[in-house]
């Protein structure tokens, strides 16, 4: 059985499956404008991101396009990592309120590094950061010190491409990366809500929908070293998910790379607006980047 298919989906207790049930019966299908990749046509690649010590700039031009985000609660075992780029776990953390960053390494890192485990079969996993946002979506737009209020990512991406991955594994590798990279190697995200989502929630993309053809590979400056994402340029074919009113013990698995060439190898990903919840306090989360190896 490939690691992260559907089978591998934790079953939920009899209490979080009446839970599970009344967020069923509020499911629904938001319109929205999901922020694609404006391609100029010729060529030249998009504007470079540039993350200072405690800025970051992000002018990438963006084109906005009506897409319909559907609610996935209740055909959360129907998707998994393998398979469709994203999986759905139920996972109660000891952690709840990610105020301390130690803290957050001590305890929550290996938390979620037995996770990765779990749910891949993983023999070695390497978590190399993490990202909490409180802030609002128009934190780029708050000046010099702009990382203390980090907040969602209205624009579609993946965190690596595939050269970006392997570029990510030898910066956080070393020496150790060229014997690693011979393995299966996965990039993987957890992401967690800190509170129940309301405001701006994380909409992931269906893989297998989102073409080769429509991934164009973007620059992140960092001050000591190069990073490469994934910007992804509009499709009508793309579908996307999310989990109406996501809660703590409700992380997502998110794809951003896969060795393995014969499996879903990349998620796209963005947070996006819900015009109902316009008035709900800014979104809390936590997000744990990992390397995974096989």
């Amino acid at each position: 059985m490939a690691v992260g298919t559907a089978q591998h989906q934790p079953m939920p207790d009899m209490a979080q499956t009446k839970s599970t049930d009344t967020q069923a019966q509020d499911r629904r299908a938001v319109v929205t404008t999901i922020n694609y990749y404006d391609d100029p046509g010729d060529g030249s690649p998009p504007t470079p991101i540039i993350v200072g010590g405690q800025k970051v700039t992000n002018e990438r031009k963006m084109t906005p396009r009506t897409m319909t985000v559907t609610d996935i609660t209740g055909d959360e075992d129907k998707f998994a990592l393998d398979t469709h780029g994203f999986q759905y776990i139920r996972h109660t953390s000891v952690e709840n309120d990610f105020v301390d960053e130690e803290r957050v390494k001590a305890v929550y890192y290996p938390e979620m590094e037995k996770v990765y485990k779990d749910i891949t079969g993983a023999s070695r996993v390497v978590i190399f950061n993490h990202q909490i946002r409180r802030g609002p979506a128009n934190w780029h737009s708050l000046g010099e010190r702009n990382t203390e209020h980090r907040g969602p990512l209205h624009k579609a991406h993946v965190d690596q491409s595939y050269d970006g991955a392997i570029m990510m594994a030898r910066h956080h590798l070393g020496d150790e990366a060229d014997e690693l990279l011979k393995r299966r190697f996965q990039i993987i995200n957890i992401w967690r809500p800190i509170k129940t989502v309301q405001k701006d929630p994380l909409a992931v993309a269906d893989g297998n929908t989102v073409a080769e053809e429509d991934l164009v590979p973007g620059a992140i400056i960092y001050p000591r070293h190069r990073a490469e994402t994934w910007t992804i340029k509009p499709n009508p074919a793309h579908r996307w998910y999310f989990k109406n009113k996501q809660r703590p013990d409700e992380p997502l698995l998110i794809k951003c790379f896969d060795s393995d060439v014969s499996v879903v190898r990349r998620a796209a990903h963005c947070a996006f607006r819900d015009p109902e919840m316009d008035d709900m306090e800014c979104r809390q989360s936590i997000d744990i980047r990992a390397l995974v190896f096989h």
